[in-house]
């Protein structure tokens, strides 16, 4: 006896059941709206509050302590004028600025920069002293001054073998005995910088030849996030074709946009 007529999904026969998905989508609660509310409450207030804190801290705390410094060490003179500083709030910090900024006029031309040779060799004499000079005068120098030393433009390499892809800085072209040794007046070199992760202030410097290096049109802040967050943060970026697509439709929603106003223009002066 056949089973044909039997047979699920022909005739009278039985429909087939409906196939469920191996995986279910979470549904929404309550608990869990609430949970992610509060996690975006944390990322918007946590940096905000933090930054608050530290600009107070700074503040009420070294800011305040040289403005007091500077007042104290200030000559005692007119009654008067020295009522009004006293009056004035942060008149020990613009004095202080004021001096820094006479400092660096007299430290950049010929009898400042000799003082200061002659000072640093007094310094480099002494046997502890000199370690911590040398040390936080690199710490500021890398820190504040902008020289040819710091990042240019940022890019990838094949690092630390073939296939396998590396966020690198570009500090700069090689020069001196290296650019010598590496090209001899033919390709050129350059330096780039490999930050290590998660502690980017370690890395690796590396020179090659500039065609190995794949440019990026990130900008060096936004590959610094890339490489603190771990991969996780990612500027956001548009391809050039789509780019150049979504100009067309635009364009083209702007002469549909024009042609319609000129019809309904032509239909009232046709009514007129």
């Amino acid at each position: 006896m056949s089973d044909e007529g039997n047979s699920p999904g022909e005739g009278g026969g039985e429909k087939p059941a409906l196939e469920t998905p191996l995986i279910r989508p979470r549904k929404s609660t309550l608990l869990s709206g609430l949970r992610t509310s509060f996690i975006a409450g944390v990322v918007v207030a946590a940096p905000l509050a933090i930054t608050a804190y530290i600009v107070y801290w700074f503040v009420t705390g070294p800011m305040r302590k040289l403005d007091l410094f500077v007042r104290n060490i200030l000559p005692a003179g007119d009654s008067r004028i020295e009522t009004i500083t006293q009056a004035i709030p942060g008149f020990g910090l613009i004095v202080a600025i004021a001096g820094l900024i006479v400092l660096g006029a007299f430290a950049k031309n010929l009898v400042g920069q000799t003082l200061i040779r002659t000072g640093e060799k007094i310094l480099d004499s002494m046997p502890v002293v000199r370690n911590l000079h040398r040390f936080f005068k690199n710490v500021f120098e890398t820190a504040l001054q902008k020289s040819a030393r710091s990042f240019k433009e940022v890019g990838l390499i094949e690092y630390p073998r073939k296939g396998l892809w590396a966020i690198a800085f570009v500090v700069g072209e090689s020069a001196g005995e290296i650019d010598y040794r590496l090209t001899g007046g033919k390709e050129p070199f350059v330096s780039v910088f490999v930050p290590t992760v998660p502690n980017p202030t370690s890395g690796f410097l590396i020179y090659l030849p500039r065609g190995d290096l794949t440019p990026l049109s990130m900008s060096i802040e936004d590959a610094a996030k890339l490489v603190f967050s771990m991969g996780l943060v990612v500027p956001e970026f548009t391809a050039p074709e789509d780019a150049v697509k979504k100009l067309e439709k635009m364009a083209e929603e702007a002469a549909q946009e024009r042609r319609s106003i000129l019809s309904r223009f032509a239909n009232r002066k046709s009514d007129a």
